[in-house]
């Protein structure tokens, strides 16, 4: 039987989930589809009584739905509360499960690119302060960075997103920034700032230490203006396509009962469909 799987979001063409998961379906010789379904906020609750009904086995939930999606659920992971979000579904006894996995695909990159991070990364920069914001924070808390300083351009926003980590989260304001950067060991962009077709990502990162690794989430271009800024002053690049892949990882075992791998050739196809500027 043909397992069907799916990506929700709206607008949802753009997404890149299905090249991931059709390489690993044909990879492992698997019968099974995966598919992109434009849903509306306000039409997520039939989309789900779809699922309930034996449609699909599970999918992927990307914005503007993470959110809506939460209360729908019969279960969800504690990462999933933790978020406020579910990006992963799954059916499992009549009962529907949901989990987050961004954290774990930022993890799980970052390890690949720099084993051994955590134990030079004492203090953590973050930009932003939204929904990958406190995903990349619930990780790195996770691995015992104690020290997390949050900006954001609305300081109101990073006041209440730090409030929700009392112990590790220090808020501050955005113009203080080129400050904090000679005070991290690690620095992620978590906002659209620097995307393709989005205003740039505007820092000083003058007095950037040799051998910080900064990480931004953004995959459009590969190479942002940051991590470009970052290699020329000797930081270590690490770039938001990592995360995209590992986060499929959970999601992919979950509905065809393979651990899939995230290799060099998925890699490949992922990067010859970025566009090159």
């Amino acid at each position: 039987m043909t397992r069907r799987c799916f990506i929700i979001g709206h607008p949802v063409a753009h997404s890149r989930s299905p090249l991931i998961h059709g390489h690993w379906l044909a990879e492992y010789g698997l019968a099974g589809s995966y598919e992109r379904v434009d849903v509306p906020p306000a039409e997520v609750p039939a989309f789900i009584a779809r699922l309930r009904a034996g449609e699909f086995v599970g999918g992927n939930v990307t914005v503007p739905n993470k959110e809506a999606v939460l209360p729908l659920l019969d279960q969800a992971s504690a990462t999933a509360r933790a978020m406020g979000a579910a990006n992963t579904l799954w059916m499992a006894d009549g009962r529907l499960h949901g989990d987050n996995t961004d954290a774990y695909g930022f993890l799980a990159h970052l390890d690949a690119c720099v084993p051994g991070w955590a134990e030079r990364a004492r203090t953590a920069l973050i930009l932003g302060a939204g929904g990958a914001a406190r995903a990349v924070i619930h990780g790195l808390a996770e691995r015992g960075v104690n020290r997390i300083l949050l900006v954001n351009r609305s300081s109101e926003r990073a006041v209440d997103l730090a409030a929700s980590f009392p112990e590790a989260v220090e808020a501050h304001p955005w113009r203080d920034v080129a400050v904090l950067v000679a005070e991290s060991d690690l620095i992620v962009n978590t906002t659209s700032l620097g995307m393709h077709g989005q205003p740039p990502l505007e820092i000083d990162l003058s007095a950037l230490r040799p051998g910080t690794i900064v990480d931004d989430i953004v995959y459009v271009p590969l190479e942002t203006p940051l991590l470009a800024e970052a290699r020329r002053r000797g930081g270590l690049p690490v770039d938001g396509l990592g995360m995209l892949l590992h986060q499929a990882v959970p999601g992919f075992e979950r509905w065809f009962g393979v651990r899939p791998q995230v290799t060099d050739a998925l890699r490949v196809k992922l990067e010859a469909d970025i566009p090159a500027s």
